[in-house]
């Protein structure tokens, strides 16, 4: 045992993205254990009270929503000043996160796997989350980013969700007219913040070395 936080995470879950971009940004330590969904090791099941990553223990303390394992993180220390947007107050940051994590990942989730829903047609979930992507587009038109000309805890929280829709169908995607919402993705997709917390973690089991996030080259 390290005393450390223990971060359980599955490297392709958008979720746990946001939650592993938020922690490297901190610079706080933890233990990532890396879960693979359809064999969940029995340590993440009897801490996670949902069974779903990102999960962070901290002590006797479990933080089971990706949201706020990201603001636990950056209330440890917030270098980028993430939690201070820049043009406009906090609050408006985590508005447009609930609309992410709320209509918009609804209409992800039936675009992306529509045979799992009778009543969905493809297109129209497409197109209705298309809505929010040209918000996002015309936002980012007038800034760098979402909220100024420096990122925030909206940009990381909502760029993983950005990122699942236009990889269901990239072509598709990249025939859009979202210019700037194609260059603010394009840019996160190339960028060393990006490729440092998505290194391949082998399956994390009881009794293994403990891994260490961030590793050594993760970015401040």
């Amino acid at each position: 045992m390290t005393g450390l936080p223990i971060l359980y995470s599955f490297r392709r879950c958008p979720y746990a993205i946001r939650a592993r971009l938020a922690v490297a940004a901190s610079g706080v330590s933890v233990e990532l254990r890396e879960i693979v969904l359809r064999e969940k090791a029995p340590e993440f099941l009897e801490t996670s009270p949902s069974a779903t990553v990102p999960c962070l223990k901290v002590g006797e303390r479990v933080i089971d929503e990706s949201l706020d394992i990201m603001l636990w993180a950056l209330q440890q220390a917030d270098p980028g000043r993430w939690l201070q947007p820049e043009a406009e107050p906090l609050s408006a940051a985590l508005g447009l996160i609930r609309t992410c994590d709320g209509p918009f990942k609804r209409h992800l989730d039936r675009y992306k796997y529509d045979t799992r829903y009778p009543d969905a047609d493809r297109q129209s979930e497409r197109g209705a989350a298309s809505e929010f992507l040209a918000l996002l587009d015309r936002r980012l038109t007038a800034d760098t980013w979402l909220f100024g000309s420096r990122a925030c805890l909206a940009d990381y929280a909502i760029l993983p969700f950005v990122r699942q829709f236009a990889n269901t169908d990239r072509a598709w995607f990249d025939g859009e007219d979202w210019p700037s919402l194609k260059r603010w993705l394009m840019s996160f997709e190339s960028s060393p913040r990006f490729h440092a917390v998505m290194v391949k973690w082998s399956k994390w089991q009881a009794g293994d070395d403990c891994v260490l996030f961030p590793g050594p080259a993760e970015p401040g």
